[in-house]
């Protein structure tokens, strides 16, 4: 869970900065942490010393390379075990088309390594299908993928190059109504609903069931084009919401501070403020969580004015006997709230417009969540997208607005695994070809496993020339060459906005996880 707040704590950096929707919200939080430590004689010293880090790190020698690839990824105890994951094989699909030339390279920041290439195929998500783009990954390094078939991200796409090279979205090609000739998904709206119990968990497509609710869904936009980020104006603690002690305590208060969050179901647990944030704050909130802490106490989270409970049964795990609740990285200017919030309220991501929408409601914990895939019609209350157009973000929530149109919602089961990862079905290729995947609304990738020594000439001759020459586990190294793949290290070396974000603690979120992979660790703490 720690490398996942790493990972996401640049994108949170950007929206306290008031990310403008015409820049790359990379580039600003990256601008803006360069900046905040220029501003001082010791910060400039830090980031040269950690250019010097970094330069060193960047250029690897041939027998480290080898030896990390003996060990199969630094770290790893656990070799990955392929046999364990169901294999896509494209040329067992009569709908195959391989993008030529187009690498599938990921990264994270514990050594983890994936590689394929990417293609297009006819993709079934619960009673929907549409021909889509996907990463056909051959080579992986970790073991944190034994017994997974791939991932699927339901997050928003990137801007700029990271968003042009990588695979689109799956919801976005399934909701792409211009192309309604490769599949029956013509009628859906870009929209989905999440939300969780303590053994199982349900993605509904094209909205939300109505019966899945208790209460009224309330919505306000989110705080960036390109994730899902409200602003939280207050969390507190204790025993009840009239003596709980607030966490977030901000100096020199105004009445308009807030901090953003992201809505993760990849993270499973409440991560807040490890540190002052630079002397924004008076305090240190997870320093006062740790000493507050007591059984049958309720965290109580104020967005756009509206308050949201966690109960103590959330956010402690009685199974494993541990709190779901950690400190964020250093230089993380805001809050993740994952998995402990997706079993007590149901969340709606509105991808209809260009700006996203959140809607959060009550979870009604006596609904009987769906078995298999199961397609209905209702008639949903809509977004008050003419009175959220007028708000940042942070300051109200609005009630839903009553529409009598009828809108198709494809409720589809997700396994949850003790609480800590979520997983699904998919189908690939015609005949179809059977996978589970990861679900996370925090990333955009959709990828599954393939073998790279079956594929057929006519796939071989259309991927880059080094794809058979090189070893996955040999990547990180060998990327800082002149390779046509998208986001290298050497991409990265070029770029001095990029190589500053190395240098500035957020080093290895640019360098090897642009592509918006983010990966489930399955770990709380």
């Amino acid at each position: 869970e720690m490398l996942r707040a790493v990972l996401l704590a640049g994108l949170v950096a950007a929206a306290a900065g008031h990310m403008d929707g015409d820049v790359a919200s990379l580039d600003r939080a990256i601008a803006e942490r360069i900046a905040s430590r220029a501003h001082t004689a010791e910060g400039r010293q830090q980031l040269l010393l950690q250019s010097q880090v970094y330069h060193t790190e960047l250029v690897e020698n041939a027998a480290q390379a080898k030896e990390e690839q003996e060990e199969q990824g630094k770290g790893f105890k656990i070799k990955f075990v392929p046999a364990n994951s169901s294999v896509y094989i494209p040329h067992k699909s009569s709908t195959f088309k391989v993008i030529p030339n187009q690498a599938f390279v990921l990264g994270y920041a514990d050594n983890t390594h994936l590689q394929g290439f990417q293609g297009r195929d006819v993709v079934q998500l619960g009673e929907y299908s549409m021909l889509a783009p996907f990463g056909a990954v051959t080579d992986c390094n970790s073991p944190d993928f034994n017994g997974v078939d791939g991932i699927l991200g339901f997050g928003l796409p990137k801007p700029g190059v990271e968003g042009r090279e990588l695979p689109r979205p799956l919801l976005w090609a399934l909701t792409d109504h211009s192309d309604v000739k490769t599949g029956n998904a013509g009628d859906i709206k870009r929209r989905f609903s999440f939300f969780s119990t303590e053994d199982a968990a349900e993605l509904q497509l094209g909205g939300y069931d109505p019966t899945t609710t208790a209460g009224e869904m309330l919505y306000t936009p989110s705080l960036s084009s390109t994730d899902f980020i409200v602003g939280v104006t207050s969390v507190t603690f204790g025993t009840s919401e009239a003596d709980a002690t607030e966490l977030l305590q901000f100096n020199s208060p105004t009445g308009g501070e807030y901090l953003p969050a992201i809505l993760d179901s990849g993270t499973s647990c409440l991560v807040l403020p490890g540190t002052d944030l630079g002397g924004r704050l008076a305090n240190k909130p997870f320093d006062d969580f740790t000493r507050l802490w007591a059984v049958d106490k309720s965290f109580y989270i104020t967005i756009g004015g509206k308050t949201f409970a966690l109960p103590y049964s959330s956010w402690y795990l009685s199974r494993t006997k541990q709190t779901c609740v950690q400190p964020s990285p250093a230089g993380m200017q805001g809050l993740l709230v994952g998995d402990v919030f997706f079993r007590q309220y149901v969340v709606e991501f509105d991808m209809t417009a260009t700006r996203p929408v959140i809607g959060i409601a009550p979870l009604n914990k006596q609904y009987q969540l769906v078995q298999r895939p199961a397609l209905s019609e209702f008639e949903l209350d809509r977004a008050p997208r003419s009175k959220l157009t007028l708000l940042r973000g942070d300051e109200i929530m609005y009630p839903a607005e009553h529409s009598e149109v009828l809108t198709q919602v494809d409720r589809i089961p997700i396994v949850n695994q003790k609480g800590t990862q979520y997983f699904m079905d998919v189908g690939i290729g015609t005949p179809k070809q059977k996978f589970t995947v990861i679900f996370d609304t925090g990333s955009t990738v959709f990828g599954v496993f393939a073998n790279k020594g079956d594929l057929p000439g006519t796939i071989k001759n259309q991927l880059p020339s080094y794809y058979f020459s090189e070893n996955l586990h040999s990547l990180a190294q060998t990327s800082a060459q002149s390779y046509p793949a998208p986001w290298t290290l050497s991409r990265v070396a070029r770029s001095p906005v990029l190589t500053a974000c190395l240098l500035a603690g957020n080093a290895v979120v640019v360098a090897v996880a642009a592509v918006a992979l983010r990966r489930r660790r399955g770990r709380v703490g």
